[in-house]
């Protein structure tokens, strides 16, 4: 279903799409959003619980703080690409997505040091508090570049009418897991590179030695 200019008006109790600052459209069935590129206003916008399936549409919502996408189709990490330009975005609920994967840590991880300004992730919040009830230090966080390079980037594919929705199979959790470190490792230097190939060819050898004996059974 799409979100049509009627149904935000209708719920923003609004006159124009321009001035609609807030709008609630939870478990709606909705598919495209793209409307959203027409509320420069909006701050505030709950999709949860629907069947959205690219960022695209809020990236030029440059008043938006506050995110809730949870259960939807969001299929990876690259779709982060489009919030990086959100420079007031502190607010985001991205649980339950097949973008998430398999590994929690490395979810969030990725998401935080693309968006640096985030204080609060999936109704967590960015800094984690003490057993004594003070803040702990945040652990370090720094921007990421660009995920796909200078002049290089194709924004992801979006959802076709009639496609068949992707869920999270263990090989496009798979995909997930391998744009995160792709993400991730430019931020090492040339000492943890190399940590990192030392790393991946004991893990290749390891894997060519059990491939005799999967061939034997």
């Amino acid at each position: 279903m799409k979100l049509t200019r009627k149904m935000v008006l209708s719920r923003a109790k609004a006159s124009e799409l321009h001035s609609v600052r807030k709008l609630n459209c939870w478990g709606s069935r909705l598919t495209d959003v793209s409307i959203c590129r027409e509320m420069p206003s909006l701050e505030v916008i709950t999709l949860s619980v629907n069947s959205v399936s690219t960022l695209e549409p809020v990236s030029r919502c440059q008043q938006l703080s506050e995110l809730y996408l949870r259960r939807n189709r969001i299929p990876s990490l690259a779709e982060l690409y489009y919030l990086k330009g959100l420079p007031r975005l502190r607010v985001l609920w991205l649980a339950e997505n097949p973008c998430c994967g398999s590994d929690p840590h490395l979810y969030r991880m990725t998401v935080l040091r693309n968006l640096p300004h985030l204080q609060k992730l999936d109704n967590q919040s960015r800094c984690p508090r003490r057993p004594d009830g003070g803040p702990s230090s945040p652990p370090p966080f720094p921007r990421v570049a660009d995920p796909c390079g200078p002049g290089r980037c194709t924004p992801p594919p979006t959802m076709v009418s009639g496609e068949s929705p992707q869920v999270c199979t263990p090989h496009f959790a798979s995909n997930n897991v391998l744009t995160a470190i792709l993400l991730l490792l430019r931020e090492l230097d040339a000492e943890g590179l190399e940590a990192v190939h030392q790393t991946v060819v004991s893990r290749l050898q390891a894997l060519h030695k059990q491939e005799p004996q999967e061939d034997v059974e």
